[in-house]
């Protein structure tokens, strides 16, 4: 028989995202209106730093924004070098002879380049074409459910049904 991790522990979340006997308020379908409903408990003078706000039913969905060629993954890399040299270059200019500062700065730029260049270009070999294409992602929740204290449960829904009641008229 094992023992369910405690808080203490640091697994779960902490003391600000949790709630002693969380109960459920109403389950919306975006989150806009899950945080309608905290922003009209909060209008009428309830007690929302005992509310949350929790996406349910997580999906993850990733947007194809291009093709992955080798001159994108270059040019990607030169940049990435530029950058990394550049921040590199100008921390050791800050204990070069104010003379020897420029040219120091571009020899370290031109060294990230060529590492950048080198090391995208030996990423992208490795590969082998398994994934030819850049893409962004996002986990979203389809369902938002408002939770709040059983203690206050009574008095958030009676102001949630007082709303609805506004709404319909």
């Amino acid at each position: 028989m094992t023992t369910p991790p405690s808080r203490s522990a640091g697994i779960g979340p902490g003391p600000v995202l949790a709630l002693a006997y969380p109960m459920s308020l109403g389950v919306f379908d975006d989150y806009e209106g899950a945080q309608q409903a905290v922003d009209y408990l909060s209008d009428h003078e309830f007690p929302v730093e005992n509310c949350m706000i929790v996406g349910t039913d997580l999906k993850q969905i990733e947007r194809v924004t291009g093709r992955l060629t080798t001159g994108r993954v270059a040019l990607g890399g030169l940049l990435s070098g530029i950058w990394l040299g550049l921040f590199v270059g100008l921390i050791f200019s800050l204990f070069a002879q104010p003379a020897d500062a420029i040219v120091m700065i571009l020899g370290v730029v031109f060294f990230g380049a060529l590492f950048g260049l080198v090391w995208a270009l030996l990423g992208y070999a490795l590969t082998r074409g398994r994934r030819d294409f850049v893409s962004v992602s996002q986990v979203v929740a389809t369902r938002y459910e408002v939770l709040t204290e059983h203690k206050l449960a009574e008095q958030a829904r009676d102001l949630l049904a007082a709303r609805t009641d506004r709404q319909q008229d």
